[in-house]
């Protein structure tokens, strides 16, 4: 796939991603909206109603004594009246305030053109009849003989000993207004109001902590719950003990201190189930894209692998064939001495050729597995002996020398020898190769925690962080400005890392630019 194609693969669906990302958190934002709607209408239900079941609760209680009260005497007499309704008597002045209805009879002349009478009037009389609540005033006057000159509503009432259901529901009114000079806490309690709500919020599913309170002229009053604040900021609010023009003195407030809590509990489960839907789709696109990428590297490795191995045949293979067109001239096959070294050359090479096919099969053999490790005791010291006399070829070219600090003692390790040395060889193999000109190596052993510590260490350039983060990946070889100029192809610290994995060991590497770099092997001693 070309990088423009890529580019505008990923834009596509990161564009994609974050429209369903933006689509499901603009989901949960109108269903909070919704939830909260559908709380504040069930809680004004609450409120209205309880308001409602409150004020009829009082009058409730006030018509039973009523009742109660005919029902004992029969028909009551003005004293009970009395001891039952509320009047205030000023007894300065001898005036009595009752409150009452009266019947209002009203006359309108209609024009005849809105009704056919037959009668040939121009207008029609029409009578109204209409109920108006009165506060009446009385002055009771007394003659001088002592007894009342003016009878009351009261006296009235008590002559009458009747009480019809229009009778009740003057009574009533009657009994809302003697309510209101009532004291609030007289009129209801906290238990009454607690009982009331948590019953109405139940039936709704509202299972919520709430706090409330009762205003009267927006000042509060006693009633209210322990944890209620005051706030001139309150939604929840009803008026109780409302009159029949619908005016009230006094407010229920409510308020709730985890209400959003409570509705994002309310969607939390399929919330929660679209968050992890959301974040699988995105786990699965950030892990497409970072193995497309992976891939492509892993690509562009092989690629860089195929032309070193390339590379690294084809000097050898060039060898042998001059020296085969040597060894078929007359003249060299007449000369001992050229014939043996032209022999040798072409030995050398396909012994060259045979290491970087067996390479490439040990590499293979590890990925799958089938690598048999005979493990034996050896003195580690010996195994760095052997490694180091398998490059010196190598330094005697170079002018370079490798120095031993071997203090480790005990040294013994129960590891594959003919792996373990090749693991020693391939670092000590990779310092010369990155150290330049006469390379210097110093290798080191110590004890450290139950285990062997073998440290080799260059004073080469260095290697940058990212570098040392994949210098033991499969195929990954230091870019050097020139692909070919370093020869190899990225398997031997593969190759180390692994085998050295095998024997329950581990290997890492501590380096930094223009400083050198020290390879680090721990292994398990006996």
């Amino acid at each position: 796939m070309k990088k423009s194609s890529f580019f505008v693969l990923v834009t596509v669906m990161s564009l994609a991603l974050i429209g369903a990302i933006s689509v499901q958190g603009y989901w949960i934002k109108q269903s909070i909206t919704l939830k909260e709607d559908q709380f504040n209408n069930a809680v004004s239900d609450v409120l209205i109603e309880t308001s409602q079941k409150i004020a009829q609760r009082e009058v409730s209680d006030y018509y039973e004594e009523f009742l109660k009260l005919k029902d004992s005497v029969g028909n009551p007499d003005k004293a009970h009246y009395k001891n039952f309704f509320f009047f205030d008597k000023d007894l300065n002045t001898n005036e009595t305030t009752f409150y009452a209805h009266e019947i209002l009879e009203q006359d309108y002349s209609v024009a005849n053109k809105m009704f056919d009478n037959g009668f040939g009037r121009d207008s029609s009389l029409i009578r109204a009849y209409v109920s108006e609540r009165t506060k009446m005033v009385y002055r009771e006057d007394f003659g001088i003989d002592g007894k009342r000159t003016t009878i009351t509503p009261i006296t009235k009432l008590a002559i009458s000993g009747k009480l019809t259901e229009y009778d009740r529901v003057i009574l009533e009114d009657v009994l809302k207004e003697r309510a209101r000079l009532v004291p609030i806490h007289e009129r209801i309690s906290v238990q009454e109001l607690v009982l009331a709500l948590d019953r109405a919020f139940e039936l709704r599913g509202i299972d919520i902590d709430y706090e409330f309170g009762v205003y009267s002229n927006q000042l509060p009053t006693k009633i209210k719950s322990s944890g209620f604040e005051y706030s001139s900021v309150n939604p929840y609010k009803v008026p109780l003990f409302t009159d029949n023009e619908g005016n009230s003195d006094f407010s229920l407030h409510v308020t709730f201190p985890q209400k959003s809590t409570f509705l994002w509990r309310s969607i939390l489960g399929t919330a929660v189930l679209s968050g992890v839907f959301s974040l699988l789709i995105l786990l699965v696109f950030v892990s497409a894209i970072y193995q497309w990428i992976k891939q492509k590297k892993l690509s562009e490795i092989k690629s860089d692998f195929i032309n070193n191995m390339t590379h690294e045949f084809k000097t050898p293979i060039a060898t042998i064939n001059l020296a085969v067109e040597a060894l078929r001239n007359p003249k060299i096959a007449g000369d001992a001495e050229k014939f043996a070294r032209y022999t040798q050359m072409i030995k050398e090479e396909n012994k060259r050729m045979n290491e970087q096919v067996e390479n490439v099969l040990q590499i293979s053999k590890l990925d799958k597995n089938q690598l048999d490790l005979i493990r034996q005791e050896v003195d580690f010291h010996d195994v760095i002996e052997d490694a180091i006399a398998a490059v010196s070829l190598i330094l005697d070219n170079s002018g370079g020398y490798i120095h031993t600090h071997l203090s480790a003692n005990p040294s013994v390790v129960s590891v594959s020898e003919m792996h373990m040395t090749n693991v020693v060889v391939n670092i000590l193999e990779n310092a010369v190769k990155y150290s330049g000109e006469s390379p210097k190596i110093d290798v080191y052993t110590q004890n450290k925690g139950g285990k062997l510590l073998i440290s080799i260490k260059d004073q080469g350039p260095g290697m940058s962080k990212q570098v040392l983060k994949q210098i033991f990946e499969k195929f990954y070889r230091e870019p050097t400005g020139d692909i070919h100029n370093i020869k190899g192809h990225g398997l031997g610290l593969a190759y180390v890392k692994k085998i050295v994995e095998l024997h329950k060991g581990q290997v890492y590497a501590e380096s930094e630019k223009g400083k050198g770099s020290t390879f680090h092997v721990e292994l398990p001693l006996n």
